[in-house]
């Protein structure tokens, strides 16, 4: 009885130790082991949650092998005498069916919240970004705005050029998504999520999130679905910028400026910083090989 008791005390610790990591507060902390700082409020969610569930398996698997490690030093082979032999242990079998149930329950309850926090679409964004996937490169449609000829201001990728998809922080910003052709993926790494762009499907809830953007900056934003045989250079460029200098770069656009002058217009590099486009990576890649 005293062993048992033991050994549930130790599967108790063990089970409340994953239920307290998986919520903890972890972004910026040492735990992080390489991964990017998110700068959404739904990445945040997202980091804690990896990080939670990967401490959460740490601790449970110590605790197999600590019990591992006792069994094997508790019984080991002491003479030629054949230990007792034990048909079942009812109570052990219990916990060891109990515990694994309930870590699972509790890691699925984490992540169920942290999906419907991440997924959750707003009846009124503050921004709306209609973002266009095709072979190899990016469009970027701003639907609530209206230029001189009456189209709404977008910024189009080329081989030469770099599209720079412009957003502000602290706002809620909705990205609908759509493929001209085949299956893309809209990733920019320091959300910490991507999504899936599959053709043929109209702008619903499935190509549709939203992101509140916290930090100023420009991160590179790329393809995840390998789509073809540039799909390595099909990057593009976030470029988060003050509220108010957002609104001046769109009524820079509406009013016929380029993407690279409304940039210089508010401050910003005309030109992306974080990537490079295709034609210049060829080139410094050929330059390359001959040396």
């Amino acid at each position: 009885m005293a062993r048992r008791s033991k050994l549930a005390k130790v599967a108790g610790l063990g089970l409340l130790g994953a239920l307290t990591l998986s919520g903890c507060e972890l972004t910026g902390s040492w735990v992080s082991w390489g991964w990017p700082e998110g700068i959404t409020d739904q990445a945040e969610a997202m980091h804690d949650l990896w990080i939670g569930s990967t401490i959460a398996a740490l601790v449970v698997g110590i605790g197999v092998w600590l019990l591992i490690a006792y069994a094997t030093i508790r019984y080991r082979k002491r003479g030629d005498e054949l230990p007792r032999q034990t048909a079942y242990n009812l109570p052990l079998e219990v916990v060891y069916t109990i515990i694994p149930f309930l870590i699972i329950a509790v890691l699925f309850f984490f992540t169920v919240n942290t999906q419907n926090e991440v997924r959750d679409v707003s009846e009124d964004p503050d921004v709306t970004v209609a973002v266009n996937a095709f072979k190899w490169n990016w469009q970027f449609v701003y639907p609530e705005t209206e230029t001189e000829s009456g189209e709404a201001v977008s910024t189009v990728g080329t081989s030469t050029e770099i599209p720079i998809l412009v957003v502000p922080t602290d706002r809620t910003i909705r990205f609908e998504l759509a493929s001209a052709d085949v299956i893309h993926s809209f990733w920019v790494p320091e959300f910490l999520f991507k999504l899936d762009i599959i053709p043929g499907q109209d702008n619903g809830r499935d190509n549709v999130f939203e992101v509140t953007v916290r930090e100023e900056g420009a991160y590179v934003g790329r393809c995840a679905e390998l789509c073809g045989t540039y799909h390595a250079f099909m990057n593009f460029e976030l470029r988060s910028v003050t509220p108010d200098e957002y609104e001046t770069y769109l009524e820079a656009r509406e009013e016929g400026l380029s993407s690279y002058d409304a940039l210089v217009l508010i401050g910003e590099p005309g030109e992306a910083v974080s990537t490079e486009p295709f034609l210049l990576q060829r080139e410094q890649q050929a330059v390359a090989s001959d040396d």
